[in-house]
């Protein structure tokens, strides 16, 4: 369907939203504006409240309403007033003298309950335009589109775009409405935000008041199978229908406290957690098999919240007594215990366990506080046998309660002995596991599967799913050899010859045909494989013995990729890595050539010292007293030995970035650069600060699925495109083990989970470096020395520089430099061929269309204007961090050298016209690199020399003279302001020396302040004199304030 109007497209949603159970007794509430949502939830807290114990048949009064207000106020952020909504009731003290019972004293009001889902009190109404008060009283109120209330409070706003119209047009206009301060008071307990056109709809949680919108969490939603649903009739009765938008509010959003930030669940989330929570609710306890199921999402999808969700669900349902959280190992025990404390509200009671007899002691509590634990699948699978363990009677008693036991990263260790002991001690309990790699027939474990373990699969969200929804990175492997292929097939083929050396060969037919047998390609291939039988054929690796790649050899060739990679693939050091080695002495000697090959990278190593990993206790104790004082100096700390558990939280919470180590990126030296493990943090640790992962172990399926993972996080900008993994020790074997890892996990979806390579990355760059060549042609603009005229132009144009600047982001960390604009790619492993390719453009023109990109971000969109009451669609599809790209960095002497040519040959006697035209030509390319403003210098400049009103200075370069031009330009714009408003030149030349934009002009008050030293007598005669009629006192604050921020916006205009 088409909507030519969006006020058409408006009207059909709002006809669909009542077909959903959003029709309301009283109708839609037409143009309200906060005062008359504010009275609406008054009649509705009566209605609702309206018993004896409350309003005793009193309505509220204005102040009690305004109590309210205040605390709505009071509490500001989203994520704080996620549990304001939440929480049920709120106290108010009663004014109203009609209520003689309860005058003076605080009642509790019922304003929300999550459980009353389409029924009980809850209302659904359907707000037509709001009006909301911007901050500043200069500019105009706004009016939104769609607003849906629950019991009377605004929870979700929807901003509309007719057909053809991008959502990212109304993603802008909700971040305009940010800015601007209009989601404050009753408004700012809106929860999500819902950008729809009838093509695309995103969801997202609400940032907060003067907060950006990050566009990697907006969401689409999807069906069960995590097919996008786009179209807004599929949108109108699934998400926003009643009861899904209610469950959303009440059920499916996180406030989490680790950041402050309100969270909402996407949409494989909530179909998990409800398909356990379904499960749980249809148990027939003591009847059913202990397996509920398990569920199958990607790592990095959000599977901590997904679970919590989960347990929140069945604690608050009452469906069962315990809900159990177990871990694998007590460390991660810890770090989920923190994030399940951060996402819990503050009704919920997330308890952990010191020891077993606290665990036993919360197992038989009735309080409701005990209902939710989090514990290690060690510790309860030892409450039966430890000193002080559960003895027989409470275990009967515990064993007639309905326990669910929430399994994370269940694919680790649930196929030994400890989870065999939990479900024989709690027979009747049922199990639910959670993992990113659930373990198929393909990789078995002591012949059993998750399915086996756990039942059936509940819900799947493949690795695939992730990356084709971008909420999470695809992957960048690349196999390194540190040994040449013919030198290792050789020295096999020697070796399964008996041979010595090759000329022994010769003198036995019979070791003639074993060697020519191996060093056959054909017969014999470098990884092993299995047959269609499912024999399993040797490849030449196969035989390559384990020393190999013990040897200093290979360790040093390691340790030298490592070196040539490091600035590129760390951005400058501001990422991080994991490198993975295959035992605990292993790890010891690469932490100790790190010291001695690359001493400016901070590295450290963890591994667990408890566990004799083929290594010498006393060799191991060494390394780590090193390892340990190393660290201790480095980062100032005094861990030891006994406290190296300590340690370990510490290297996590620095790598991730997390408190007390929020901000380390921006202090130099306090970051690790490297982090070296052996089977550590290479499942369940999250951090997008990791970007690459270098590999000198073997690993298969899910544990290679996993720690590739741990360099798929999203990360804010175009830095971080992909997770890239560097493998070194048998790299033809690891090679098929990824692609039979990705076939298995990709849940039969064979999207693209390896990223283009540099060549596909520039070739991918000159086509769209052509197709804005052609834009800008088409418009007849030369050189990019200025933006096309046409608006649909200039749309394409920020479409293609968007995906032009993510390849090139990619090609950078793939080993992309300006300098060589020919680029290599990886060497094919069995040819040795080498792709060549070659950028078009240079780094100058990148930087000409970045200013011009930077020109769109601040131009004035059509209609937006204080007297006018309408907010414009956003222009463009902008990207704020493309916004802040350095175009300072132009290459001045390359200019300067034309401009001098063109002068020198100005000046000659007799000159070619042809070759004067030429190089005036040249010299007017190289302009396109600078602003608007300084090309218009440079132009003003150049015609004074060829009319002789100015002679060039020897020494002076071309950019002196546009400086002084342009200075003077400016401080003339300045004087003629400064003469027509009266306004204090101080203060503006303070504020013009800054970047303003039209969301920080007024950072700290500033513009206002600037405002108060205007001149209303001077302004008023200025504007009156330009117009040639008189104007009102109040149209002459609105037209200095109009002409101050275009001013400053565009740093000085002619008036």
């Amino acid at each position: 369907m088409i909507f030519e109007y969006e006020k058409d497209f408006e009207e059909a949603l709002i006809a669909g939203l009542k077909n959903n159970g959003w029709d309301d007794k009283d109708g839609v509430l037409k143009n309200p504006t906060e005062e008359d949502l504010i009275k609406n939830w008054a009649r509705i807290l009566y209605e609702n409240n309206n018993i004896p114990d409350r309003l005793n048949n009193c309505p509220l009064t204005q102040s009690e309403m305004r109590q309210l207000i205040e605390k709505i106020v009071e509490l500001r952020t989203p994520s704080k007033l996620n549990g304001f909504i939440n929480g049920r009731t709120v106290t108010i003290t009663r004014d109203n003298q009609d209520d003689t019972q309860h005058y003076g004293k605080e009642i509790a009001l019922k304003i929300y309950d999550r459980r009353e889902i389409a029924a009980g009190q809850s209302r659904y109404q359907i707000a037509q335009q709001p009006q909301f008060t911007t901050k500043s009283p200069i500019l105009n109120n706004r009016r939104g589109d769609v607003m849906l209330l629950i019991n009377g409070m605004p929870v979700i706003h929807i901003e509309l775009k007719r057909s053809g119209v991008g959502v990212s047009e109304a993603i802008f206009q909700i971040n305009k409405y940010l800015h601007e301060g209009v989601f404050t008071g009753l408004f700012s307990l809106v929860q999500i935000f819902v950008a729809m056109s009838p093509e695309e709809t995103v969801y997202f949680a609400s940032p907060g008041n003067d907060k950006e919108i990050n566009e990697k969490f907006c969401f689409h939603w999807a069906d069960f199978n995590n097919e996008p649903i786009n179209d807004w009739k599929r949108i109108t009765s699934s998400l926003l229908s009643i009861p899904m938008a209610h469950q959303l509010i009440g059920f499916y959003t996180v406030a989490d406290d680790s950041d402050g930030v309100l969270k909402v669940m996407r949409s494989y989330q909530y179909y998990a957690a409800n398909a356990i929570s379904d499960k749980v609710t249809k148990t027939k306890w003591g009847e059913s098999s202990n397996r509920g199921g398990y569920i199958w999402h990607t790592t990095g999808s959000g599977k901590t919240m997904t679970s919590f969700k989960s347990a929140q669900l069945i604690a608050n349902s009452k469906d069962a007594d315990k809900v159990v959280f177990l871990m694998d190992r007590v460390e991660l025990g810890t770090q989920s215990l923190e994030e399940y404390r951060s996402f819990a509200e503050e009704s919920d009671s997330v308890q952990a366990t010191e020891n077993t007899s606290q665990l036993i002691e919360k197992l038989k509590s009735t309080a409701p506080s005990n209902t939710l634990i989090v514990t290690s699948i060690q510790k309860m699978s030892r409450i039966h046998e430890e000193e002080g363990g559960i003895n027989s009677v409470d275990l009967d008693k515990m064993r007639n309660k309905r326990i669910v036991f929430i399994i994370d990263e269940c694919h680790r260790s649930t196929f030994g002995e400890m989870l065999a002991t939990i479900k024989n001690t709690f027979p009747n309990a049922l199990f639910f596991g959670f993992t990113g790699t659930p373990i198929h027939d393909e990789n078995q474990k002591k012949m059993n599967t998750t399915t086996s373990v756990f039942g059936d699969e509940l819900h799947r969200y493949s690795i695939a799913d992730g990356i084709r929804d971008k909420n999470v990175l695809g992957f960048d492997p690349y196999m390194v050899c540190t040994f040449k292929q013919n030198d290792i097939r050789k020295e096999v083929a020697l070796s399964r010859a008996k041979a010595k050396e090759e000329s022994d060969v010769y003198e036995d037919p019979q070791k003639e045909k074993v060697f020519y047998y191996y060093m056959d390609t054909s017969k014999v291939e470098m990884a092993g494989h299995r047959t269609s039988s499912g024999k399993y054929e040797k490849g030449i690796e196969d035989f390559v013995p384990t020393v190999q790649y013990e040897s200093e050899e290979h360790r040093l060739q390691v340790i030298a990729d490592i070196k040539e990679h490091w600035m590129q693939l760390s951005r400058g050091g501001k990422f991080h890595a994991i490198f993975a080695t295959s035992s605990i002495p292993e790890a010891i000697e690469y932490y100790r050539l790190f010291k001695k090959e690359l001493p400016n990278i901070k590295a450290t190593a963890l591994f667990d010292p408890n566990i004799d990993n083929n290594g010498g206790a006393i060799f191991k104790e060494d390394g780590l007293k090193e390892i340990i004082e190393d660290y201790n100096r480095m980062f100032d700390q005094s861990f030891t030995i006994p406290t190296h558990a300590a340690m370990k939280k510490d290297i996590s919470a620095r790598l991730a970035h997390k408190s007390p180590y929020m901000g380390i990126d921006k202090k130099s030296g306090k970051q690790i650069d490297i982090l070296i493990v052996v089977d550590q943090m290479l499942t369940g640790f999250d951090s997008k600060w990791i970007n690459t992962l270098y590999l000198d172990k073997v690993i298969e399926y899910e544990l290679l699925i996993q720690a590739f993972s741990r360099t798929n996080r999203l990360f804010y900008g175009d830095e971080k495109q992909f997770g890239t993994v560097r493998y070194y020790r048998r790299p033809y074997t690891m090679k098929q083990n990824v692609e039979e890892a990705v076939k298995l996990y990709s849940g039969d979806k064979p999207f693209g989970l390896f990223v283009d390579k540099l060549p596909q990355n520039v070739n991918a760059m000159n086509r769209l470096f052509d197709d804005i060549c052609e834009y800008f042609r088409k418009d007849g603009v030369v050189d990019f020395a200025q933006l096309p005229e046409s608006a649909t132009t200039r749309a394409k144009f920020a479409q293609s520089f968007n995906k032009l600047h993510e390849h090139l982001e990619a090609a950078k960390v793939q080993g992309f430099t300006w300098d060589q604009p020919k680029c290599e790619g990886e060497p094919d492993p069995e040819t040795g061929t080498v792709e060549l390719v070659e950028l078009k453009f240079s780094e100058q023109d990148f930087l000409a269309l970045a200013l011009r990109y930077k020109e769109l971000a601040k131009e004035k969109p059509v209609g937006d204007d204080p007297d006018e009451d309408s907010v414009p669609e956003a222009p463009y599809d902008l990207k704020g961090y493309l916004v802040q790209i350095d175009t300072g960095h132009i290459d001045e002497a390359y200019m300067n050298e034309n401009f001098t040519k063109w002068l020198k040959a100005l000046n000659q006697d007799e000159i070619d016209p042809e070759e004067l035209d030429r190089l005036n030509s040249e010299l007017h390319k190289s302009f396109a690199s600078l602003t608007q403003d300084d090309q218009r210098c440079a132009e003003v400049f150049l015609h004074d020399i060829e009319s002789g009103n100015i002679k060039v200075t020897e020494g002076r370069t071309l950019r002196d003279y546009i400086n002084q031009y342009a200075k003077k330009e400016k401080d003339d714009q300045v004087t003629k302001l400064v003469e027509a408003l009266g306004v204090n030149e101080g203060q503006l030349r303070k504020l013009l020396a800054l970047e303003i934009t039209e969301t920080n002009i007024n950072e700290f008050g500033r513009f206002d302040d600037l405002k108060e030293t205007i001149d209303k007598a001077k302004a008023r005669s200025y504007f009156e004199e330009k117009e040639g009629v008189r104007v009102s006192p109040p149209k002459v604050n609105i037209k200095a304030d109009k002409l101050l921020r275009e001013f400053l916006m565009q740093g000085g205009i002619d008036i």
